[in-house]
């Protein structure tokens, strides 16, 4: 079940027919603000408008002909289901996706657009892994983890590779968490970069299962986080994830729901970068002075910026 920087570096080759390589981007604006130099690895306009498809796509690639005809199941509360409708779809490979009945709408039209079938599920009463496993006993199909597998974390780390190769001298990347398989693939690219480089994952204080579980050495569950972002309510770390993060990070941080929305608010107003309140809340770290003394030089992956836009709407008028 390791992952290695070579599993990334092949990923990338795999992946670039369909994956863009994002923009990096800067703001003297922010930097005043945060009180070091930033540089946004801008995954809100990946294609899909996250991360995901680097990771769904690997994985779909990975597979042999033959498995690829048995089609997929996953589970996801939006844009990995989105990756691997849009992947499994650029593959011709049959999709089963088990989403949560309060998805973002956003992230659910701009998946249904891809055609795979949908199964509903009520993520406070229902697992959603043992209804993806149950289907996949059913149909013949191969889960497809929305974090938790080598290849998908392999996949999720060549955003790091693309952020590292165009900013070579970072000393720290923040990443947002959720499963952790952005920060694990994030943790391997950077460590094999330059070991020095400090890694950190945030996530809201109302899911803070990694916080609990770095603190505790060894996995905790909480109940479902009712956090405005929705791509991090993940209630317990990855069994993959887990051991990479536990030795490689340099910590997991927690910012507040209003000091999430606040950094949707500046990234937008200020900077015209759109981003989901999940991918804000690594900005939404440097902004409220969550980070560590000595760091010169900041990555900051925007995971994606897939939001609804009366969510939005209500994340500006509570300025």
């Amino acid at each position: 079940m390791a992952v290695t920087i070579e599993d990334i570096q092949e990923a990338a080759g795999r992946i670039q027919a369909l994956a863009k390589n994002t923009p990096v981007m800067h703001s003297r604006l922010f930097d005043e603000a945060a009180g070091v130099p930033c540089y946004f690895k801008c995954e809100n306009l990946q294609r899909g408008g996250a991360f995901k498809i680097r990771g769904a796509l690997n994985f779909l690639m990975a597979l042999s002909p033959e498995e690829r005809q048995r089609g997929v199941v996953t589970f996801s509360s939006g844009n990995h289901a989105q990756a691997v409708a849009i992947a499994s779809a650029h593959l011709h490979v049959a999709a089963t996706i088990v989403m949560p009945t309060d998805t973002p709408k956003a992230k659910m039209e701009s998946t249904k657009a891809y055609h795979p079938k949908i199964v509903l599920f009520d993520r406070m009463r229902e697992n959603r892994e043992d209804i993806a496993r149950q289907i996949a006993e059913e149909t013949n199909a191969i889960v497809l983890p929305s974090y938790d597998h080598p290849w998908v974390v392999a996949g999720q780390g060549t955003a790091a590779l693309e952020l590292l190769a165009e900013k070579p001298d970072l000393d720290a990347i923040f990443v947002p968490i959720g499963g952790g398989g952005l920060l694990a693939g994030t943790l391997l690219a950077a460590q094999a970069h330059n070991p020095k480089i400090r890694v950190f994952g945030v996530e809201p204080e109302l899911a803070s299962d990694w916080y609990q579980s770095l603190q505790a050495g060894k996995r905790i569950a909480i109940q479902p986080p009712n956090t405005i972002a929705d791509g991090l309510r993940t209630p317990i770390p990855g069994e993959v994830t887990f051991p990479i993060v536990s030795r490689l990070a340099a910590g997991v941080l927690l910012v507040s729901e209003d000091e999430i929305k606040a950094a949707v608010r500046f990234l937008l107003t200020r900077l015209k970068i759109l981003t989901e309140p999940s991918g804000a809340v690594p900005a939404a770290a440097l902004l409220h002075h969550k980070v560590p003394a000595g760091i010169t030089k900041a990555g900051i992956i925007l995971s994606g910026g897939n939001v609804d836009l009366d969510v939005l709407a209500a994340i500006c008028q509570a300025a």
